[in-house]
């Protein structure tokens, strides 16, 4: 039976500006890099610790290897404590941001990374 998400596979067009902004822009980790052969995957995750990560994947060699896989941009939301101070972080690093809303989940705004791709990010206290 499955009892948690690990991996969350993100299919992006330049695996190197992609960790750049996860890392730079957004503050998470490098877990792990891997080769085998043309194929490269690198880990990434807010915190080290953490139970599910993001492997960040080139979307052309998947796209080869595997044609008719869907490698669409998940959907995800993050959750953080201060969505007003990540909220401006985001914009003076230049990052493309939403306006915070509220959700009846609670106060929501979205960003898009350096290829456009929009995730979400929630207020849990």
């Amino acid at each position: 039976m499955i009892n948690k998400v690990g991996q969350i596979m993100l299919y992006v067009n330049n695996q190197d500006e992609a960790v750049n902004f996860w890392t730079e822009k957004l503050g998470f980790h490098v877990i792990s890099e891997e080769n085998n052969g043309p194929m490269r995957w690198i880990e990434i995750a807010p915190t080290k610790g953490a139970e599910t990560s993001i492997i960040l994947h080139n979307k052309e060699l998947i796209a080869k290897m595997s044609p008719g896989l869907n490698l669409g941009t998940p959907s995800l939301m993050f959750f953080a404590e201060d969505l007003d101070q990540l909220h401006g972080d985001l914009s003076n690093k230049n990052v493309k941001v939403g306006e915070i809303v509220n959700m009846p989940a609670g106060r929501v705004f979205n960003f898009a990374d350096d290829e456009d791709n929009y995730f979400a990010v929630m207020e849990k206290k």
